[in-house]
């Protein structure tokens, strides 16, 4: 598509913007694909829609408030480059005009609230425990709360574990086969902390040396996703300067927290950190891909099965490319036996904070993955993310709760991460 978008005047990251621009046909393979599209059928609410949108925007041929809530509609799922026979990079496109559309947008007041309460506790986990519990006491107001308050109230997980800080080392067991840093992710450690206990057994059960570096901070995600740049930068400078380089790798466990930390390239393009940036981000490996580059300690045998839905979570598959080791690492466990779920490679509407901002599309989308899943009847759901974790499990329960009003009965699957099924598998614990 040809484009006149002035490069030079929008700072380091146009020609990105203006190349992923160039290489788009408008073909339309990314339309089934589209979560948003599939949900609200409108062509501005596509990948190539919204292409047109913003490249008409930098070329000052209309407005942004023409164009930004379609803009905003988007997940940023990714789920349109897997299908891309042009390799349309749409990630390099669409973080970039958010930072751009962030500075020079006027929000309503009702956004700059929520935004702000987001942004000042799901990055800090202390902040966030306080705030899931003083949320837990209002739930029984929450009726009253505004539209956007009362979606993030009911989002609240009810059973918040009791913190317990992890080490700053946790040895191998035996003679080291690796040393590696672990990113801990900051939501995570408030919502479900014994992912990051599971990986550090199963790491330590195949002989890797782990360091926890006590200073890390959020990795960035949210304020990237939501176009703050100055934000993801200070985050992201933070874990540069924070990590070792004296380890093989640096793993992360939540897919979210992994592809932001592979756009640390591209956040510091052009500045004196873009080659500590690069390093870093050729460095950071999702824990399933790590583990099954290693190989690892074949679990136990076990006389039981289970069937198992492994559910792709779009920033460990579409933005990594990541779908085989999982699937390997869950298939080298005795017993279990995977359950293709239909529709598998679209959106279960977490998508960062996504669900928090556009509860409805959210729902929708929440409500069509877990009647997915169910319609294949497994005995647990597995996915490598903690959004997509807290989503399905939302929605499960929300159906388990209609069934049981009216009377019905539903089987609802275990929801839980890659890495932890594996930990029960070598704890003999399934």
């Amino acid at each position: 598509m040809k484009h006149a978008i002035p490069v030079e005047d929008l700072g380091p990251l146009a020609t990105e913007m203006a190349d992923a621009v160039t290489k788009c046909v408008h073909c339309g393979f990314c339309l089934p694909t589209c979560p948003t599209y599939n949900v609200l059928h409108e062509e501005m609410d596509s990948p190539r829609g919204r292409i047109v949108l913003m490249k008409s925007v930098l070329e000052g041929q209309i407005e942004l408030e023409e164009a930004i809530e379609y803009i905003d509609n988007c997940l940023g799922c990714l789920g349109c480059v897997s299908v891309c026979p042009s390799g349309v990079p749409y990630g390099e496109l669409l973080t970039p005009f958010r930072f751009y559309a962030e500075g020079i947008r006027q929000r309503p007041f009702g956004s700059r609230m929520k935004r702000w309460i987001t942004k000042e506790t799901l990055p800090y986990p202390d902040r966030f425990r306080l705030a899931t519990k003083a949320g837990n006491l209002a739930k029984p107001l929450s009726k009253l709360a505004p539209t956007g308050i009362q979606s993030m109230l009911d989002m609240i997980p009810s059973d918040i574990s009791t913190s317990k800080p992890l080490p700053s080392v946790i040895p191998a067991q035996g003679e080291p086969r690796a040393r590696v840093a672990l990113l801990t992710s900051c939501v995570q450690q408030v919502l479900a902390q014994e992912i990051n206990w599971a990986t550090l057994r199963v790491l330590a059960k195949n002989r890797v040396e782990v360091i926890i570096p006590q200073n890390q901070g959020c990795c960035g995600a949210l304020a990237l996703h939501t176009g703050d740049y100055r934000e993801a930068k200070a985050f992201a400078e933070n874990n540069i300067k924070t990590f070792p380089s004296d380890v093989d790798a640096i793993l992360t466990n939540t897919a979210g927290c992994g592809s932001c930390m592979h756009e640390y390239r591209h956040l510091f393009k052009g500045s004196e950190y873009e080659n500590q940036a690069v390093e870093f981000s050729d460095r950071v490996l999702d824990v399933s891909v790590f583990l099954s580059n290693l190989g690892i300690t074949p679990p136990p045998d076990s006389n039981g099965s289970i069937k198992v839905a492994y559910h792709d979570a779009c920033h460990l598959s579409h933005a990594q490319g990541i779908t085989k080791e999982p699937r390997d690492l869950l298939q080298s466990i005795p017993g279990v036996t995977l359950m293709p779920i239909p529709e598998g490679d679209l959106c279960c509407g977490s998508a960062g904070s996504y669900n928090l901002e556009h509860p409805k599309i959210a729902e929708k989308l929440g409500n069509r993955k877990v009647e997915n899943i169910l319609s294949v009847r497994p005995d647990m759901v597995v996915a490598g993310n903690i959004g997509c974790l807290v989503q399905l499990r939302m929605h499960l329960n929300q159906l388990n709760k209609l069934n049981n009003t009216a009377g019905g009965v539903v089987d609802i699957p275990n929801v839980m991460h890659t890495i932890e099924l594996l930990d029960y598998a070598y704890r003999q614990v399934l």
